[in-house]
């Protein structure tokens, strides 16, 4: 099986998560910086998904509510994230990883692909 590659949101993906999640924005209180790279204010970005066509591998990005219990396990709270699964799930990129992109697409690939490069 080939690699691939699993972003986790710091957010649930249900009406009620997402609305939490959207009130938590305006007060100050919820934050998710995988969703600044992939998201504008509201819709998917265009150039998130043209970076994403870079990636040696495809990402397919859930909601905290989404992932299995032992992704939750592995992930100990630390979202976002993203994970490879290579056969075996392991964390690839932190929080503070994904941080450091600023909202960047281009610079959030460029992180995976270097995280890859140096499994290597």
């Amino acid at each position: 099986m080939a690699p691939r590659l699993v972003g986790v949101y710091n957010a649930d993906g249900s009406l009620r998560g997402e609305l939490a999640y959207v009130f938590g924005r305006v007060l100050g209180t919820a934050h998710c910086a995988l969703c600044d790279v992939t998201h504008g204010r509201l819709r998917r970005r265009a150039d998130f998904d043209a970076a994403c066509r870079l990636l040696p591998v495809p990402l397919d990005l859930y909601h905290r509510d989404e992932i299995d219990q032992s992704l939750i396990d592995l992930i100990g709270g630390r979202y976002p994230c993203i994970l490879v699964v290579d056969p075996d799930p392991e964390l690839l990129l932190t929080p503070d990883d994904i941080g450091t992109c600023s909202g960047d697409p281009g610079a959030l690939v460029a992180r995976i692909t270097e995280a890859l490069a140096a499994r290597e």
